[in-house]
């Protein structure tokens, strides 16, 4: 029990040394042309308990039906996530920044046009998923590192219907769409 105890908190401290030598670096370019054809969406789940909305994004941005990939965070593993969002726990983190999730790595090997990070709380498992994930456009909330994102929209999480139309409007005003 105390060695678990001592052996996690190593593991947030190497997750934190990995955080901030992936900031300093420069962002890679991407290879994908400009254009919407791929969205992917990280969001907590026990703050925005309808990840299901993004799903509105297909028809938005007018992308493929499986245009759009959401990986979601929960803190308790025993909340079950009741529309088959797949999620990951603060107990998947690893060593190294790593996070142990099957889901997780699927989610993290693709490449996308826009990366939606729907989180406001600075927390490490949800900002080593933003780091780790390839994307050309990164878009957030400013109550998380600003590093970590390209757009920062001050609106309410619970307001989704905002959300929306800012990105719209921005990727619009970016000759994305």
């Amino acid at each position: 029990m105390i060695f678990r105890a001592i052996q996690d908190k190593f593991k947030v401290k190497s997750g934190l040394k990995y955080l901030e030598d992936e900031l300093k670096k420069p962002k890679p370019l991407s290879s994908r042309k400009a254009g919407v054809t791929s969205i992917g969406c990280i969001v907590d789940m026990d703050k925005f308990p309808d990840p299901e909305a993004f799903n509105k994004l297909i028809s938005d941005f007018s992308l493929q039906p499986n245009g759009v990939k959401i990986i979601g965070y929960k803190k308790d593993e025993a909340a079950h996530s009741p529309f088959g969002i797949q999620f990951c726990t603060d107990k998947d983190l690893g060593w190294n920044g790593t996070i142990e999730n099957g889901f997780v790595s699927e989610f993290v090997d693709r490449e996308y046009d826009v990366l939606i990070n729907y989180y406001t709380d600075d927390k490490l498992v949800l900002n080593l998923l933003t780091a780790r994930t390839n994307a050309r456009i990164k878009v957030g909330f400013p109550s998380v590192d600003t590093k970590l994102n390209d757009l920062i929209f001050d609106t309410a999480v619970s307001n989704f219907d905002v959300f929306r139309a800012e990105l719209k409007k921005y990727l619009k005003v970016l000759n994305e769409l």
